[in-house]
């Protein structure tokens, strides 16, 4: 019986391939266990503030947009001009004060 157990402690099966097939396995039922924890966090960020919920609410939604649509209806969508952004060298300030005035000059 000794023998046999010194045989086996011996063998490269048993001494390396026992242990990796525990690993292989075990990591496997430990990575789920971390993943589960994972999801389940996500759970709990996806979960809303109940006043953001309550604006969110499906059959509010419509009224919402009907709202958008009135502040839209007031703006002048028609009187913009444009006005081009400054490069990188260029002081941003002073270039959108320039293309202002000649702006007001043009007209």
């Amino acid at each position: 019986m000794w023998q046999q157990l010194r045989r086996v402690r011996r063998s490269r099966t048993a001494r390396y391939g026992l242990p990796m097939l525990l690993l292989v396995v075990g990591g496997s039922f430990g990575l789920r266990e971390f993943t589960q924890i994972r999801y389940d966090a996500q759970k709990v960020k996806r979960k809303l503030d109940p006043a953001l919920e309550a604006r969110v609410n499906s059959q509010k939604q419509p009224v919402i947009l009907e709202e958008e649509y009135e502040k839209l209806k007031e703006l002048d969508l028609d009187g913009w001009r444009n006005i081009r952004g400054p490069r990188p060298w260029e002081d941003s300030k002073e270039f959108q004060n320039q293309q202002r005035e000649q702006f007001s000059k043009g007209q």
